[in-house]
């Protein structure tokens, strides 16, 4: 560790995968300066604090918490010393507008007991689905999951595995293989959505979402996802790492084929041995290295790419408790594939949607003042890209329609209840977070846009500069981000190593 001390790294952004990568080099011994252009980190993990509610911005879905207990190892401290993880049961409650529903855990029989009512012979395509999906959590996920697709050959030498496993076929297509009942084909696809992605265009590879959540379980910090953040901002300074907020990157310096640090709007200059950016990926090739031919070159190739659809986030505090509604709750529409397609393409705001729907006090009750209840809620709507909306109109109309939704199917007398709102749309995704076409999960996650077709961790060009976040290896959701950030930081460190 001494050896790496006089190594000087400097992270942009302090999202999940900026803070995971800013402690694993600080834990290394390499003195990192994370630098967040917004008063609070978290970055899409935002946190609104209003009339005694707390709203997370999201994501609220906490899965495999093993891969935050990594980031202490060897330090002496442990996830728990900083933020209390409360199990969330069930994982999911499913709801469909015919009256059915479904509570997805991870008790087996009564995971049983539910397919069988919707469909006996469902049980036994369920218990081959859930196999399929444990073979793609060993070789999607452990195997290659931190493994950085440097070189195309890197992932060829996956590719056989992979094609056993018919990653060409989308997730959608391998849960209707297994599955009849198009409800419960619903169940067992939607989380693509989560990260990003069209469940019937998607690669099966992400069914492996299924056994990484029946194997580690469905997880909520104690003060929601903010407090997490703050535990692991807390951890990141205690190491002797530098947290800079208000500290907005007008660019990245180079002098050569090289990043020689960052310069902060104002002109202050951070300097660095290496840089890496948990911002937009297409914001940092395009504005933060807009100057070099590096950067140009290489935002006009992803601006060439397809990206995730984008979200309405309506966030509500109300007077009453709600205690017929789970933690998380999937509100399905009448509409699946048809919603999902005009959802991704486009080019108009689709007339109807599904919704999200998060309820934290069903766990944490302390998000709300006593007595009340804190929510959000979140339509998947097209990005700025596949649809022309002008959200300073349509956001506020959006906004009451949901609400209507919601007090007709799942929240009585919602509207007399409620104590404050607040909305979160594309535009907000594009101007807060410099989102590329206001997209929320950076690149859809296809089989052309996965591994080595995605950004790589190290920049091709420039040998000091990396990228860490859900536009790099291996996506979005807080186990991909927390992925790419272990995945980056080897490189970091053996480049740090050959520096000595």
């Amino acid at each position: 560790m001494r050896d790496l001390a006089a190594k000087r790294a400097v992270v942009i952004g302090a999202g999940f995968g900026g803070i995971a990568l800013a402690i694993r080099l600080q834990r290394a011994g390499v003195q990192t300066t994370l630098v967040e252009k917004r008063d609070k980190p978290g970055g899409r993990a935002y946190v609104w604090k209003e009339r005694g509610f707390t709203f997370d911005a999201g994501p609220t879905v906490i899965t495999d918490p093993d891969c935050l207990e990594q980031l202490f190892e060897g330090t002496g401290s442990v996830l728990k010393d900083y933020v209390d993880l409360l199990a969330v049961d069930p994982f999911y409650r499913l709801c469909w507008e015919d009256g059915r529903a479904f509570d997805y855990n991870n008790d087996q029989e009564a995971m049983e007991r539910q397919i069988a009512a919707f469909n006996p012979a469902d049980v036994a395509g369920y218990d081959r689905f859930h196999k399929y999906s444990e073979e793609l959590y060993q070789e999607g996920y452990l195997r290659l999951g931190t493994v950085p697709f440097q070189s195309f050959w890197s992932m060829m030498a996956a590719a056989p595995q992979l094609m056993r496993l018919e990653s060409w076929n989308s997730v959608h297509a391998m849960v209707a293989r297994h599955i009849q009942d198009p409800q419960l084909r619903q169940a067992f696809s939607f989380h693509t959505l989560l990260v990003g992605g069209d469940p019937f265009k998607t690669s099966s590879v992400y069914a492996l979402i299924h056994a990484l959540e029946r194997r580690g379980g469905v997880w909520f910090a104690r003060g929601g996802t903010g407090a997490l953040i703050d535990g692991l901002c807390r951890f990141f300074t205690d190491l002797g790492g530098d947290l800079r907020l208000n500290a907005s990157v007008e660019r990245i310096e180079t002098e050569g084929d090289r990043a020689t640090g960052v310069v902060l709007e104002g002109g202050e200059v951070i300097p660095a041995d290496m840089v890496a950016s948990n911002a937009d990926v297409v914001h940092t090739y395009d504005k933060l290295l807009g100057r070099t031919p590096r950067g140009k070159s290489k935002a006009r190739s992803l601006k060439s790419k397809r990206f995730s659809m984008s979200l309405f986030v309506l966030h509500f505090g109300v007077s009453t408790p709600q205690p017929q509604l789970a933690h998380h709750t999937i509100c399905f529409g009448a509409r699946y594939r048809e919603l999902i397609s005009e959802i991704f393409s486009g080019p108009e705001l689709p007339e109807d949607f599904s919704l999200y729907l998060h309820a934290p006090c069903a766990t944490d009750p302390s998000m709300a003042p006593p007595g009340q209840s804190s929510h959000y809620v979140l339509s998947p709507v097209p990005h700025l890209g596949a649809a022309d909306i002008d959200w300073s109109v349509k956001g506020p109309e959006y906004r009451e329609k949901i609400i209507d939704y919601l007090e007709e199917r799942y929240m009585p007398n919602l509207r007399r209840d409620l104590v404050t709102t607040r909305i979160w749309t594309p535009q907000d995704f594009k101007d807060d977070l410099n989102s590329h076409l206001g997209s929320a999960f950076s690149l859809e996650p296809i089989l052309t846009q996965s591994a080595w077709f995605r950004p790589h961790n190290r920049d091709d060009v420039i040998p000091n500069l990396y990228i860490v976040g859900a536009g790099t290896h291996p996506g979005a959701g807080i186990p991909g981000v927390v992925g790419s950030a272990k995945a980056t930081a080897g490189l970091m460190l053996e480049q740090a190593a050959d520096l000595r």
